[in-house]
């Protein structure tokens, strides 16, 4: 296992969090920097550090909770009227504890929270050859 982390000091019980679903594989709370109202952690009580650790089973495990935990939240709140999901996978991607976790953020009318959720556009577009050898690159690795 690696190093203890923040994460794996509250799946132990060493540091207190306010937790809303618990179950075999995954501990979800409540992330003490609150994006909105209802903004949750669903983290793997097994230590990966990001979605690439990942094996089917994990993924079967931790991901199938989301609807489950993401329809509580909804319904905790009828102010509720929206949802971003997320993952950030290493540094540059803005994860900052390397125990994976999915943030499950809560959307309000007038919430003022901006996410970037658009592409930008590349100053260069991408061409349809460039497309074609990026999806066969990817897809020789299945």
């Amino acid at each position: 296992m690696a190093a203890t982390d923040i994460f794996d000091q509250i799946i132990k019980g060493d540091i207190p969090s306010y937790q809303v679903y618990e179950d075999a594989d995954v501990l979800a709370f409540l992330d003490l920097n609150q994006a909105t109202p209802g903004h949750t952690l669903v983290v793997p009580k097994k230590h990966v550090t990001d979605i690439f650790a990942y094996d089917d089973t994990l993924a079967a495990a931790v991901l199938t909770k989301l609807p489950k935990i993401a329809r509580a939240i909804q319904k905790s709140d009828p102010a509720i009227i929206g949802m971003n999901i997320m993952i950030n996978n290493g540094a540059a991607a803005g994860q900052s504890v390397f125990h994976s976790h999915i943030h499950l953020i809560p959307r309000y009318a007038d919430d003022d929270l901006v996410l970037q959720t658009e592409a930008s556009t590349p100053e260069h577009p991408i061409t349809a050859t460039e497309y074609a050898t990026r999806a066969a690159k990817i897809i020789a690795q299945f």
